[in-house]
């Protein structure tokens, strides 16, 4: 039986499907992979789903029935044994949901996000006194001061993502509910917070747009959601979008293209890069 690993990484995310792919050229039914490994179905299902970390001895069964050449395996081996390493967010363990794991491993690992907030702040571009004040009044507020401080500083080392060499383009859409909605009732929180936002929208690389008012209502009203493009191509675009209890991946062409028409709509509509700035001041005198 194979291991069940809390959350997937985005490396056993892209090996998983391309198993799948080398066991449907083969003309393979997961049955007949199975047969390979003398184990169940199910198991050769959980691992091109991402579903169990990749056994190696395994891996190479399966590539050695899939026709794979030695030069090709060992390449993917040494991708499958990089992938099933812990990412850095696994040291916050005792704070992350597994629901949630996935979603840092596939931002650490995009070079485009897209996403659309409209309600707060999103947490990649939070000062820590906003974090804390979202947090605390969240249901998470209900774990304690010690959890919430593990939680603001998980949000904190996410950030860093937005200082390295290689960081992906940030596109975020804002709901102007979002710059008037007071998280503390110390009005510097709110100060800091678009003072961080203004820093921001100068930065090469991240792209900040406010849906006012005025524009009335838009097709991503429903719901907040982030769109993660990769440079892999075996792996898809994906949509995360999330509840009060869990959270959905969406990686099916349709659900994916539909997002993505709306997000291309709000951000024809929303205010331009330029006219966020003026807004953002706007409501940083107003606070």
């Amino acid at each position: 039986m194979s291991e069940r690993r809390p959350a997937p990484t985005v490396g056993q995310v892209v090996l998983g499907k391309r198993l799948q792919e080398l066991r449907e050229a083969a003309g393979l039914k997961r049955e007949e992979a199975a047969k390979v490994l003398r184990v169940a179905p199910a198991t050769v299902r959980r691992m091109e789903m991402a579903d169990v970390a990749l056994k190696i001895p395994y891996v190479q069964l399966l590539l050695g029935a899939y026709g794979v050449s030695e030069e090709e395996a060992a390449a993917f081996v040494s991708l499958a044994e990089e992938a099933n390493q812990p990412g850095w967010w696994q040291r916050f363990h005792d704070v992350l949901p597994d629901w949630f794991s996935l979603y840092v491993s596939l931002e650490g690992a995009a070079g485009i996000i897209r996403s659309y907030e409209p309600h707060f702040v999103p947490g990649l571009l939070q000062t820590e006194a906003y974090a804390r004040a979202v947090l605390e009044a969240g249901t998470i507020g209900q774990a304690g001061p010690e959890t919430i401080e593990r939680h603001v500083s998980l949000r904190m080392a996410r950030q860093q993502l937005l200082e390295r060499d290689d960081r992906p383009h940030l596109w975020v859409i804002m709901d102007e509910t979002v710059l008037l909605r007071p998280v503390s009732n110390d009005g510097s929180v709110l100060r800091e917070q678009i003072d961080k936002l203004l820093q921001f929208a100068e930065r090469d690389r991240v792209t900040l747009q406010v849906a006012e008012f005025r524009a009335g209502p838009h097709p991503g009203t429903y719901a907040p959601f982030t769109l993660f493009r990769f440079g892999e191509p075996e792996l898809p675009d994906m949509v995360f979008t999330e509840y009060l209890t869990g959270a959905l991946y969406l990686d099916s062409r349709t659900e994916v293209s539909t997002h993505l028409e709306v997000l291309d709509h709000m951000t024809a509509r929303a205010a331009s890069a330029e006219q966020t700035k003026k807004i953002l001041r706007d409501h940083r005198g107003d606070c």
